[in-house]
């Protein structure tokens, strides 16, 4: 199949890449957010509305999106993973709902606390929420190549669970593999699985690179027709309820293969990198994007 002639970057550092770090201020996560949207990104994460006894990195996301200067073509999005969280969301002027659940038990009991099912059934009034006030839902699929608790994650458990979020009023599925551990192979086996039962234009892929094997599953995905793709600038992220995981694929990274590719973004390479220095000086720590720092290098002679 030919590569995609346009992707879909989804921009989830300010969320997925910033609720591990306890170090980081209000002001710095607007900055990084009108830094992302200057440099072309249109669909951006830009926070979430859970408790703040779970995750107080996130306890400012309305702060945040109220503070906002984006471009007006900016797609904002936030996680809500139950009605309270829906509502809070709504009055900040959110058009995108994120749920999330995962395609192993053994994850989802140690992540929400509950069985895939319950945490399905607990989602229904935050889709009904949304559907009453024209709101969109993605869903996010964690663990769809493996699992930190149980291991292998069998392509049929994903289906299972995609199938369930489509009927429930998801528009997309986003396919997280959240420790990093799927290579080119295993995902080719689960998309083509996958593509078989669902349609592509419903699905997103989400690489962590924990084994340094995102890139070269984004580019399995693209050949198989996926045209979403979820990335954090300067690779911010990790996920807490799975030790050891890295972060996100970055989106620097991303933007490259892709220009590499002739596939446009409409994201401005220079804009995005700077937007990532920005925010990694912020936190005292280097970008683990290898074309960030290339770039910086380059700037710097």
């Amino acid at each position: 199949m030919a590569y995609p002639t346009q992707v879909k970057i989804v921009e989830v550092g300010a969320r997925d890449g910033l609720q591990n770090e306890s170090k980081v201020t209000t002001e710095q996560k607007i900055t990084l957010l009108n830094g992302l949207s200057e440099a072309g990104v249109i669909h951006l994460e830009a926070g979430a509305f859970v408790s703040p006894k779970w995750v107080p990195q996130m306890a400012d996301s309305a702060e945040v999106i109220k503070g906002l200067s984006v471009n007006q073509n900016a797609q904002l999005s936030a996680l809500t993973p139950n009605l309270k969280g829906a509502e809070a969301a709504l009055e900040c002027g959110i058009k995108e709902f994120a749920i999330f659940t995962a395609a192993s038990e053994a994850f989802t009991q140690k992540n929400i606390n509950c069985s895939i099912e319950e945490s399905i059934e607990r989602f229904k009034p935050v889709v009904e929420l949304a559907q009453q006030h024209n709101v969109k839902v993605r869903g996010y699929v964690s663990c769809v190549v493996g699992c930190p608790y149980q291991g292998d994650v069998q392509p049929e458990a994903v289906l299972d669970v995609c199938k369930q979020l489509l009927a429930l009023g998801c528009y997309e599925i986003s396919l997280g593999d959240t420790i990093g551990v799927g290579t080119p192979s295993k995902v080719k086996k689960l998309l083509d699985l996958l593509t078989k039962e669902l349609p592509l234009d419903k699905l997103a892929v989400h690489f962590h690179d924990t084994y340094g094997q995102a890139i070269a599953n984004i580019h399995t995905a693209l050949e198989m027709g996926i045209s979403t793709i979820d990335s954090a600038v300067a690779g911010l992220g990790g996920c807490p309820y799975a030790q050891g995981a890295s972060g996100n694929v970055a989106t620097e990274d991303v933007i490259y293969l892709l220009e590499g590719l002739g596939i446009s973004t409409q994201i401005d390479l220079e804009r995005l990198a700077k937007a990532g220095w920005a925010i990694c000086d912020a936190l005292n720590k280097p970008p683990a994007s290898k074309v960030s720092l290339a770039l910086r290098a380059k700037c710097e002679q």
